[in-house]
């Protein structure tokens, strides 16, 4: 790959004639915000280009291969490990002119659509038709299906229903050099040859961009229920949660929010359980209203065995988002404690939480530093914010340090460094504790295959 500081005149005519008007942008005040994402990463690349359909994607990933350009896929820059920060230069790619729902289909169960579709307007139209899009990341109301599935982005209803990558039923992608690809089709079960649909699906830009994606779809289910329950203590959230999997029910959702998380909220919101509360979870169900009647029932009876301070169902969509609105706290909440923040997803064996975060706690007060630890209780994905000052050195030495120790413990525990965020650039120096080098030299040669001269989206991922 060409490491230049940025492009030939020749290669910048030829941009502007494949993507006329401001198609394609090159000046520092047109691409600045095509340079970071939310992990607050920066670096400049050196054109942003907006294509409209496939035929302009085919043709710039056939220059950029001959030219050796480096080329960043991206949708609305969520993700928070620096997936799409260019560190390397190159040519932004973004996919927001791509944005059009293609089909809906109530007989085959399924929606095509453009990797530009914002996820939660996909969700509404699935809806209005009485279909149900499930992935729903915390970012669905802003991020698009093609940064979804590029990296296998989760979410609250995974413990449920699983991420992105389990709805992703066929993808028309462009490799380098401009082939085509097209994998999987409209079949909810397909398993002739390999599943290439299920690599390139959290593949994060490294091997193709899409340029299609055909997701699978459920029916809609015809009520939703949420209970808040307070605990005592962590112990005790810990065995209502496992009470309410060894009663038979399955949530939709079910969060944790620690002591530290429940301090930091506090003042932003009137919490509805006692100042007791070291812990509380937020638990939703859905289906057929017989069955959510009966679920909840089973699910309060679950939850009274540990003793909670606080129990209750809400009676009301208004409250069932009241409830809801306090998980979404937690992020403004947390600059509240610091200015700055190093955000992992750990995700650990469901058994081991209760380890985790305590030897999360333990790490934090080495470090003299605030760490909140919330998230997916129901499938051990747990975001850990590491808060901090990154302006004082000491500082920011503490947290890099704190960060290295709970990557260790999440290790030791038979965790995995990351479960819904991707590695990007953030996890990248960390994934060798994980992964052993064969592995990682088979991913590598997967890599070359699609991308013999490193173009795609370089240094990230493995």
């Amino acid at each position: 790959m060409r490491k230049s500081p940025s492009l030939k005149p020749s290669q910048a005519r030829f941009l502007k004639k494949l993507f006329p008007g401001d198609g394609a942008v090159f000046s520092p005040e047109e691409t600045l915000v095509f340079g970071a994402d939310n992990s607050r990463r920066f670096a400049p690349p050196w054109a942003v280009v907006r294509p409209e359909n496939e035929d302009q994607v085919r043709e710039l990933l056939a220059f950029a291969h001959k030219e050796r350009i480096p080329i960043l896929g991206r949708g609305r820059g969520t993700n928070t490990v620096g997936g799409c920060t260019p560190v390397h230069g190159g040519v932004a790619v973004s996919f927001l002119r791509m944005n059009a729902i293609e089909e809906i289909s109530s007989d085959d169960f399924l929606a095509v659509c453009r990797p530009g579709v914002i996820t939660g307007d996909l969700q509404k139209a699935c809806a209005e038709k009485g279909l149900f899009y499930p992935p729903d990341p915390a970012s669905a109301g802003f991020s698009t299906i093609g940064g979804n599935a590029a990296t296998c982005a989760g979410g609250m209803r995974a413990v449920k229903y699983g991420v992105t990558r389990d709805y992703v039923l066929g993808l028309r992608a462009v490799a380098p050099g401009g082939e085509i690809v097209s994998t999987g089709g409209r079949t909810h079960k397909n398993v002739a040859g390999l599943d290439l649909t299920r690599l390139l699906a959290g593949s994060e830009g490294t091997l193709a961009l899409f340029t299609e994606i055909t997701l699978k779809l459920l029916p809609l289910p015809e009520t939703a229920a949420t209970t808040a329950a307070a605990f005592a203590g962590l112990d005790d959230a810990l065995r209502a949660a496992q009470n309410v999997f060894r009663c038979g029910v399955l949530p939709t959702a079910m969060e944790l929010m620690t002591e530290e998380v429940l301090a930091a909220i506090a003042p932003l919101g009137a919490a509805p359980w006692p100042k007791t509360a070291k812990a509380a979870l937020l638990l939703a169900v859905d289906g057929s209203a017989e069955a959510v009647r009966a679920d909840g029932v089973r699910l309060e009876k679950a939850l009274s065995e540990a003793g909670p301070v606080y129990l209750e169902t809400a009676a009301s969509p208004e409250q069932e988002q009241a409830v809801w609105k306090l998980r979404k706290l937690i992020s403004p909440a947390s600059f509240n404690i610091a200015p700055d923040k190093i955000s992992d997803d750990a995700t650990f064996p469901r058994g081991a939480v209760g380890e985790a975060v305590t030897g999360i706690r333990e790490i934090a007060g080495r470090a003299a530093l605030p760490i909140l630890v919330f998230g997916h209780l129901g499938d051990g994905n747990l975001h850990v914010n590491i808060m901090h000052d990154a302006s004082d050195p000491d500082q920011a030495a503490r947290a890099a340090k704190a960060r290295e120790h709970i990557l260790d413990l999440t290790l030791k525990l038979r965790g995995t460094l990351s479960g819904e965020h991707g590695v990007g650039l953030a996890k990248l120096p960390y994934l060798p504790r994980q992964i052993g080098e064969t592995e990682l030299a088979l991913m590598r040669r997967i890599k070359a295959a699609f991308d013999p001269h490193g173009i795609m989206n370089p240094g990230k991922a493995f």
